[in-house]
């Protein structure tokens, strides 16, 4: 393929990939909410995932080096589909959280064969050449195939054409053809030569069955670069703090809509062109970041963010109408763009060329598990207390962790008067 052809099976696999996660952005917690879960028991599903992502990810990321990215983004292809199937069957805990594990494992095999394979491309005619602009524009497509999703879900579940089975039911059901519809367009688009001969061929089964061994190594790397270096470490443990604010507008604000409506389906017919809306302020949230960065710095920018979207979380539990809770909650996802930005560009700051795979990593480990955790501790204090309860001591938790961001304010400030 000629690198603009990969550019546009890039792209649009991109969209088909982020499409239907747009249709179920907060449908997950409200058909779990209506087919007979408690709060808690969603927390405990959705933490499945989160483990079984910090479990695979490492182990599974040279698999796509092995067996190629089309393989191997087929074969999530098939977990996701599974997932879907189960989510749209599943009446009980337990089957919620296989359709959850199911989820974890198809997410772990799917994070970077479809850049890796459009970048081999790319530097197959371009050797070295700089793949910015199109992770960009993935970043736009990416964005608008969510926004689109959303407000197409909120739209079907207004319309409700199947009057017998409940209005969530019909984007679960668009989420599995959608991935039925990624895959075919996954077999079909992309395009890869043939990786090796017999002798990389017996390599090959060599480095599948080191996988595991080098994951492991690759794990003992990361935990010596955490102990020797402040800054870094401090930077990733901000993470563990943020789960928190992130459960309380990723996973409690449906569930709070839908207390304070009183229907599991109207939530659902709000949140559509709602979660569109906060993609939209996420991503003005991240450009207003770099404008940011010029001015006060990206340190300041990272500690200013993060204070920012931590009060918003508390205002999110403190609201007492639908209005009041979603006039706080577009600010606080647009202010998690913006320190994302910055938290990005302090971890890129401490890696180097040779360790900037295991530092993303490492972050992200770090992320998985702790939301895993975070959103386990909130909805169980949700049910012990109340969902306001919950949400308002999870946004102070997340607001404690900022303190972590002052080390690599303090070499900032070094550099500056260098």
């Amino acid at each position: 393929m000629t690198p603009p052809q990969a550019l546009r099976a890039f792209l649009i696999l991109s969209a088909t990939r982020w499409l239907p996660v747009g249709f179920t952005v907060a449908t997950f917690a409200l058909v779990a909410l209506e087919r007979g879960l408690t709060v808690g028991q969603i927390g405990s599903f959705m933490a499945v995932q989160g483990i079984v992502v910090f479990l695979l990810e490492l182990p599974t990321s040279g698999l796509a080096d092995v067996v190629g990215r089309r393989p191997l983004l087929l074969i999530a292809g098939a977990f996701n589909l599974g997932a879907g199937l189960l989510y749209v069957a599943a009446d009980t805990f337990w089957v919620f959280a296989a359709a959850a594990a199911l989820m974890g494992v198809y997410r772990a095999l799917d994070s970077g064969p479809l850049e890796a394979w459009y970048v081999d491309v790319l530097h197959a005619s371009e050797p070295g050449a700089d793949p910015d602009r199109a992770m960009a524009r993935q970043g736009v497509v990416a964005g608008v195939a969510m926004a689109i999703g959303s407000l197409a879900a909120g739209g079907l579940i207004a319309w409700h054409p199947m009057r017998a089975a409940s209005a969530l039911l019909l984007p679960l059901q668009v989420y599995v053809g959608l991935g039925v519809a990624h895959v075919g367009l996954t077999a079909l688009l992309m395009r890869e030569p043939r990786r090796r001969d017999s002798r990389e061929s017996s390599a090959a089964r060599v480095t599948v069955r080191a996988t595991l061994g080098e994951a492991a190594q690759v794990a003992r790397d990361g935990v010596g670069l955490l102990r020797t270096g402040a800054v870094l470490r401090c930077t990733i443990l901000v993470t563990a703090f943020w789960a928190f604010g992130m459960v309380v507008f990723e996973a409690m604000q449906p569930v709070r809509l839908a207390e304070l409506l009183g229907s599991q389906a109207q939530a659902g017919v709000i949140m559509g062109p709602v979660a569109a809306a906060a993609w939209a302020v996420f991503a003005l949230g991240s450009a207003a970041a770099e404008v940011s960065f010029k001015r006060i710095g990206v340190a300041r920018t990272a500690l200013a963010a993060r204070a920012l979207n931590g009060v918003g979380a508390v205002v999110m539990g403190l609201a007492l109408t639908p209005v009041g809770l979603i006039g706080a909650y577009l600010p606080t996802y647009g202010l998690h763009g913006s320190a994302g930005a910055a938290h990005a560009v302090l971890l890129h700051r401490e890696a180097t060329a040779r360790n900037r795979s295991t530092v993303l990593s490492l972050n992200s480990m770090v992320g998985f598990i702790a939301w895993s955790l975070a959103v386990f501790v909130v909805t169980r204090l949700a049910e012990f207390a109340s969902n306001q309860v919950a949400m308002v001591v999870a946004g102070a938790v997340s607001i404690v962790g900022l303190a972590l961001y002052i080390p690599a304010l303090k070499q900032e400030r070094r550099g500056e008067t260098v």
